[in-house]
């Protein structure tokens, strides 16, 4: 894997839907295809440009087809307008799982198509791999973009970064740092990750490919990209029952970032993820992203 390329302009490879299909396929800038779906705001009368677009990045081994992942569309898709897909290498998406890194680029052509698709205000909400993302998404193409880390890209370019950029940030049972092992559930994620058995058992079990080349160089720490996201709102949210990263994680986060931008949500018996998150957090995450962005 290689971080090279997450500072190239975002581009958009697909005009904007048609309200009968509302299915497109992105081309990421390195040129790995994306599936992605838009649902419009259930208030038709209003037109993009006066609505929020909520980005939706999912788990590590999900996807736009899994339930988990439909239900929290379902839920955003009450208050506004929404938008998922398939990172690389899960579900008919192209590539492979880089796990976080080069995931930024899946995000930002989703921001872009957002943008593209007429919505002036664009939140990202990211669930555990995810959360992740939209965390490192901020930080490089947010506004203080210019004097962000180029996270190992050394091109520097900085083309399109405002059309890829997110207005308000919701980060889910995100971990703060790389290589956790602290917990049975994490070990097992690693030996997925990192073993050419587990690596087959992910292809074939769970429908999710992934780069076995590990990283090269390792890409930007979650809570390094806390600490650049700022002006920009940010929320994280974290359960005091998530079996995969205990409570320091989220703590880790907040503490670095800007306080005056940054909201910690701990939510008693909250589980982990898109797959655990109740209906009245998802309610009150779509509430923030609206108030927020």
């Amino acid at each position: 894997m290689t971080s090279g390329g997450e500072a190239r302009s975002a581009r958009c490879s697909v005009p904007s839907v048609t309200a009968r299909d509302h299915r497109a396929t992105l081309l990421t800038a390195d040129g790995v295809p994306i599936e992605a779906r838009y649902e419009p705001s259930p208030a038709p009368a209003a037109p993009p440009a006066d609505t929020l677009a909520l980005v939706v990045a999912h788990g590590f081994t999900g996807g736009i087809e899994r339930p988990a992942l439909r239900r929290v569309a379902r839920a955003f898709a009450q208050h506004t307008a929404v938008i998922t897909f398939s990172f690389r290498g899960h579900g008919r998406s192209g590539g492979r799982s880089t796990v976080g890194d080069r995931e930024v680029l899946d995000l930002a052509e989703a921001v872009c198509w957002a943008r593209r698709l007429g919505h002036r205000r664009v939140a990202t909400v990211g669930f555990s791999m995810g959360g992740s993302v939209v965390l490192r998404h901020a930080a490089l193409y947010g506004s203080n973009g210019e004097n962000q880390p180029s996270d190992g890209t050394g091109s520097g370019e900085r083309e399109g970064r405002t059309e890829a950029r997110a207005d308000a940030v919701i980060s889910v049972s995100a971990p703060a740092r790389w290589y956790y092992r602290g917990t049975a559930p994490m070990r097992r994620v690693h030996w997925a990750i990192t073993r050419p058995a587990g690596r087959l058992v992910s292809r074939y079990g769970l429908r999710t490919r992934i780069d076995g080349r590990g990283w090269d160089p390792e890409p930007l720490p979650p809570a390094a990209a806390a600490r650049l996201i700022a002006p920009t709102p940010l929320l994280i949210v974290h359960g005091d029952r998530d079996p995969y990263f205990p409570l320091d994680h989220p703590r880790m986060l907040a503490a670095a970032a800007d306080p005056s931008s940054t909201q910690l949500w701990i939510e008693p018996g909250f589980g982990h993820a898109e797959t655990a998150a109740p209906d009245g957090l998802l309610e009150r995450v779509a509430g923030w992203a609206l108030a927020h962005a």
